[in-house]
């Protein structure tokens, strides 16, 4: 009596493995293969640093690259994250690793260590700024109370992190991550008071009188 094949009219031969799922990192088909997609989180990351202070981490993006080695291909990833405590300090960094999960705690480990101070005026900016990097040329300009944050979402992962919630931007150069995060902070650290810049000259800030009212008239009989 003839053997019956289980698999017959599937499609696939007997003693064929099944075949996997596409969609590794790279979606490029089966086993992963296929060039990394770069990918941004929509949800921060809450975190606290040794004093207790609540530092917001963003991952902006994640890229994959692959290498030839004799038993076929070794993959590694590298993450570029943003941290900051939305009080003025702001950071970033790249991590890279095997895996994915590493890259960004090594990415978010080295950004808490390289966090500055930036100056800002109550949830804007005190000035106007124009910043560059390579080719990311970044614009940004100090906006009214209640306008909130106009930019792209890379720009928008370093002030909102930094603690900016009202102001404009306009993104006029390249669209690489690393380089609009690059130029972005660049411009933030540019950025000077009105006490900074009196103090560097050595001025003395004049505190303006505030006008009293005057008094009110007596009514006419």
């Amino acid at each position: 009596m003839a053997e019956i094949n289980p698999t017959a009219g599937s499609g696939q031969r007997s003693g064929q493995r099944p075949a996997r799922p596409g969609g590794g990192f790279g979606g490029g088909g089966a086993g992963g293969r296929g060039r990394g997609r770069r990918t941004t989180s929509e949800a921060p990351e809450l975190n606290f640093d040794g004093k207790g202070e609540e530092i917001v981490e963003k991952v902006v993006f994640i890229n994959r690259s692959s290498k030839v080695v004799k038993g076929g291909r070794r993959f590694s990833f590298s993450a570029l994250v943003v941290v900051g405590d939305k009080k003025g300090r702001v950071g970033y960094a790249l991590g890279k690793a095997a895996e994915v999960a590493d890259a960004i705690r090594r990415a978010g480990e080295l950004a808490r260590r390289q966090m500055t101070t930036v100056s800002l005026k109550d949830a804007t900016i005190p000035h106007e700024i124009y910043s560059e990097y390579d080719g990311a040329r970044i614009l940004l300009r100090p906006a009214s109370p209640g306008t909130g944050i106009i930019a792209g979402k890379t720009v928008r992962a370093v002030l909102e992190s930094a603690g900016v919630r009202d102001i404009l931007t306009k993104s006029l150069g390249s669209s690489n991550a690393a380089n609009v995060v690059k130029a972005t902070l660049n411009g933030l650290l540019q950025l000077r008071s009105r006490e900074e810049i009196y103090r560097r000259r050595g001025l003395e800030i004049k505190k303006v009188a505030t006008p009293i009212a005057p008094e009110a008239a007596p009514a006419a009989n």
